[in-house]
């Protein structure tokens, strides 16, 4: 070898990035597998090549022995010690073997394997370089189509941009400068893959990295992106520092920030959602730009019910219910959205729903009570009934002497029609317990009051009294309620 072919290895090591020491190794182990060839060798053999001068030179490796049994393989110590005079039994001694010709044939014979070397060590640097650029963003030239994939050149590498990551609508032609996110980097026997997207999420959240300092410099953080390629987006961000807007840096001045995304996206739409922790707020803001009245969400189902407005609900469902879709995914949440009018509509109903089932269980009740009473035999309830009217009957003297003279009373009933009047007027059939009338509802007055009972019980219809009602005993007749429940 001479300077020129050094200062080739140089050159490479230059413009293609791979190390001199690889090269060297890669002739190195080339030029044995030439000598070997070329020569029927079967000796261990070293080829060294001086960095400096370009000089080859082929040792052969020998195990020092006493006996020789295999000369390609073995050395006597006599000869040993001839090339090294300190040399023993067992030990490694290289021996020279350069052939005169040796330089043509290696350049022969090594050329194929040195070039083969270098492309593996350069498809090498290619997949170190790219796999740690995963979810990140590249810029390249749409070089040509392949079977619908564009191949876009990325400059020492090519990308793949298969069909399926391709934003429908958009339109390709080879020369078109364009940003892809790298989504997969595959190490293959012809050299890495690199896969790209114009679809992914990630795309928009490095276009803003790209566009937004403060999203940079990790002021402003993206904390979710939901997308539908080609037709909108929406961008949820946070900002770290009180002093700064998220929204607004985004937007930039005038709109430039957002709007050189927009262009690099081809028209796609973007909203820019401020991110907060509490959920009915943050909710409300994904499905802008519609208004919402109110959201009610269940922490536990991570489901929500936006109520909006009448005439909001297309526009907080969007078209083909994009907008509200965008939002669930943004948030992660089930959301259901419902106008103003029928949530009311609903509460309402729910609202009789409720006061019937109260009442039906307030009939229930009732009912039990009659049943226990239909169960106690004659002769107690009629000793309540005397129980009861002897109470009573306390509570009026008591009253009498209480308000003083001049008041008069007169009796209540007679003992034979105290038991009677308890009691449902049958056309002088047999009473049974069940239609005695609850205590409660019955209310007793002095003589005037006896007869307006008298004069209900003719009018009144078969199995049936009308009651005299009193607001002024209703106090009364309460405490007289409570007794009878406690015993």
């Amino acid at each position: 070898m001479n300077e020129d072919f050094l200062m080739a290895l140089h050159t490479l090591e230059k413009e293609k990035g791979i190390n001199k020491d690889t090269l060297f190794e890669a002739i190195e182990a080339a030029l044995i597998s030439a000598y070997r060839r070329n020569f029927s060798s079967a000796h261990n053999v070293r080829v060294q090549i001086d960095r400096e001068v370009g000089t080859i030179n082929v040792f052969a490796c020998l195990n020092v022995v006493e006996h020789v049994s295999n000369p390609q393989q073995e050395i006597s110590l006599e000869e040993a010690k001839k090339i090294n005079p300190l040399s023993e039994p067992g030990d490694l001694l290289e021996q020279e073997v350069t052939p005169r010709n040796f330089g043509r044939i290696a350049a022969q014979t090594a050329k194929q394997v040195v070039i083969q070397r270098i492309r593996e060590a350069e498809r090498e640097l290619i997949y170190e370089e790219y796999i740690d650029r995963e979810d990140d963003i590249v810029t390249g030239v749409i070089h040509r189509f392949e079977q619908k994939n564009a191949i876009i050149n990325l400059g020492r590498a090519e990308a793949i941009l298969p069909m399926s990551e391709q934003i429908q609508g958009e339109t390709y032609r080879q020369g078109d400068r364009i940003k892809a996110y790298i989504t997969e980097v595959r190490k293959t026997t012809k050299g890495p893959q690199i896969f790209v997207s114009r679809t992914h999420p990630g795309l928009i959240k490095r276009l803003f990295e790209l566009e937004v300092p403060e999203i940079y410099n990790g002021i402003v953080e993206i904390k979710s992106v939901a997308r539908e390629p080609g037709n909108r987006s929406k961008v949820a961000v946070y900002s770290r520092n009180r002093d700064v807007d998220p929204v607004g840096a985004c937007v930039g001045p005038k709109g430039s920030r957002v709007q050189a995304i927009v262009n690099e996206l081809n028209g796609e739409k973007i909203d820019i959602i401020e991110w907060n922790d509490d959920p009915e707020i943050f909710l409300a803001s994904t499905l802008s730009p519609a208004k919402t009245i109110k959201v009610k969400v269940n922490t536990g189902e991570k489901s929500a019910l936006a109520i909006v407005p009448d005439y909001q609900l297309s526009l907080a469902i969007g078209k083909e219910g994009q907008n509200v879709r965008l939002a669930a995914r943004l948030s992660g949440w089930k959301i259901d959205i419902v106008s103003e009018s029928s949530y009311l509509e609903k509460m309402a109903a729910k609202k009789e729903a409720v006061a019937e089932q109260n009442l039906e269980t307030m009939v229930e009740d009732r009912k039990e009570q009659l049943e226990v009473l239909n169960e106690q035999p004659q002769e107690d309830i009629q000793a309540v009934a005397e129980e009861e009217l002897q109470a009573v009957t306390g509570e009026t003297e008591k009253e009498e002497k209480e308000d003083g003279p001049g008041i008069n009373v007169a009796p209540l009933v007679d003992e034979q029609e105290e038991v009677q009047g308890l009691f449902f007027d049958t056309e002088d059939e047999e009473m049974t317990p069940g239609e005695l009338i609850i205590m409660d509802d019955l209310q007793l007055k002095p003589d005037e009051e006896k007869k307006k009972r008298e004069k209900g019980k003719k009018k009144g219809k078969k199995g049936k009294v009308n009651l005299i009602e009193d607001e002024e005993d209703d106090d009364y007749f309460e405490k007289r309620r409570n007794k009878r429940i406690k015993r």
